[in-house]
Parts: C-alpha cells; structure tokens; sequence
C-alpha cells in the first residue's frame, strides 16, 4: 500500500527503543526521511545504526524534560534534514508507582513532566511549520490507563488522560490547517518497559518471567482477547497509518491497540 508520505521528514521521539524506535523503521520503509530522539544514554546510537540500512536516518540526543534540549533537538532536525512534517510523540516513562497516598509531588510532577509536558514542549516546536505550510501529522502515545486507571499508577494514567484531552484540544484548534492530530492508545506491548515490569512481578513471586506475564493478563488485564502482549510493530503500523495521507479525514482520534483491554464503548 502506497502510504503517500515517500519523502516527507518526521522526527520520533522516544525512539531508541520499543514503539518509538519501530514506528521509526516502518516510516523509513515509507520512505520517509526520519530523525530519532531520545536521552543521551547509549541506546539512541544503537538504534542509529540498527536503521541506517532502511533509509535516511538521523539520531539527535535530547531530553524533552528540558526545554533547551527541544529547542536544540528541533534547531538540530532542522539543520540536517529540513523542517518535519510529521511528529511522533513516544517519550514517556511509568513513572512514580504505588498506593496513592505513598506517592509525593515530586512523583507526580515528574511524570507528568514527562509524560505530559514533553508531549506539549515537542508539540510547540512541530506545529507552526506544519500550519504555515498547510500539511502536517501528529500522533501522541496514549494508553489503554487514559480510559481505564490502575490504582497502582494513577500519575501516569493522569499523564496519558491528559494526552488524550491535549490530542484533542489540538486536532480542533489546526486541523483547519491539515495539521492532523491523533492518539493511540496501547495496551500491555512487549517493550523494554514492560520487560522491567514483568522482571520485577517474577522477582517479588519467585516465579518465572513467563509465569509473571501469564498471571499478568489473568489477574490485571482480562479484557485483552488474544491473551498476550502486544508487539510494537503492531502498534507502530496503526501510529505509520495516522500519519499517512490514508488517513487524510482522521483528525482528533484515538486509536485503542490494546486486543480489548478497554472493557466499555464510553472509555
């Protein structure tokens, strides 16, 4: 399938791993010209050259934390490969964890920084282009948690309800422009994020890896159909698709790749 975005710039965050870094493949395979992003810890460079062969491809280190470091990574995209047209929005961490009452402001803030305020820092530098030159695609990381809160979580089911009001909010005030905004929503996805969750449940009921996502799904997620975690690149095709001109009358949408894990049509 023609995707119609053969040529056109995006830039990933989040990318050096994961979702991130496979919506980033399957856009070079698009044809896109791609910039990665992420903290400057090692894996960025990997991911760097783990893409080199698919296309053009470069890695700009920044944290989206920081509002010097987006102005630098967007100044740094715009240098080597020329204004995005197509922003993907990755970042994000679990954050702080716990019984309610056992999480600080510190915790919450800092994951909503991230989560939350990372997404509006990189939204700020993407959409006056797309706008100006009439042609534009957002997509933001939400998650199954914006519909469906874990009490074990709530500053990032917090963080990514506010993604899902942001997407929104956005898709209304420059769609007009066809700067087109969207969300997904996914579910459980087998990513180095998850791999640590599922280590620790192992370590904390002395049970195997394996073990600790089957009771997983059993016991947290029973709304998931198929049973399994999801892969990225399962996700990555859905996030390609809403930034392709396939998807040219999709604006302000959020798109649940989460195998059922959403149990109501309200959420």
């Amino acid at each position: 399938m023609d995707l119609g975005i053969a040529g056109r710039i995006a830039l990933v965050s989040g990318a050096d791993s994961g979702m991130g870094k496979e919506t980033a493949r399957q856009l070079l395979e698009a044809g896109v010209r791609v910039a990665i992003t992420d903290v400057a810890d090692g894996t960025l460079n990997e991911a760097l050259e783990e893409l080199k062969p698919l296309g053009e491809v470069v890695a700009v280190p920044g944290d989206v934390r920081v509002a010097t470091d987006v102005r630098n990574i967007w100044s740094a995209v715009r240098a080597s490969l020329g204004e995005p047209n197509i922003y993907v929005n990755a970042a994000g961490v679990t954050g702080a964890t716990g019984e309610f009452l056992s999480v600080d402001d510190d915790g919450w803030l800092d994951t909503l920084n991230i989560n939350l305020m990372g997404a509006v820092r990189m939204c700020r530098e993407a959409i006056p282009a797309m706008r100006d030159r009439g042609w534009g695609r957002i997509v933001l990381f939400a998650s199954e948690d914006a519909a469906q809160p874990y009490t074990d979580e709530l500053p990032y089911c917090a963080s990514k309800a506010g993604i899902v009001s942001l997407t929104k909010g956005l898709s209304k005030a420059y769609g007009p422009s066809n700067v087109l905004v969207n969300s997904v929503s996914p579910a459980f996805i087998a990513t180095p994020m998850t791999d640590a969750m599922m280590t620790k449940r192992a370590k904390e009921r002395g049970t195997s890896f394996d073990d600790a996502v089957r009771s997983f799904l059993e016991e947290e997620r029973p709304g998931m159909a198929l049973h399994r975690r999801g892969r990225a690149e399962e996700v990555a095709s859905a996030v390609v698709f809403l930034c392709s001109e396939r998807s040219s009358f999709i604006n302000g949408a959020g798109l649940r790749v989460d195998s059922g894990s959403v149990m109501t049509t309200a959420g």
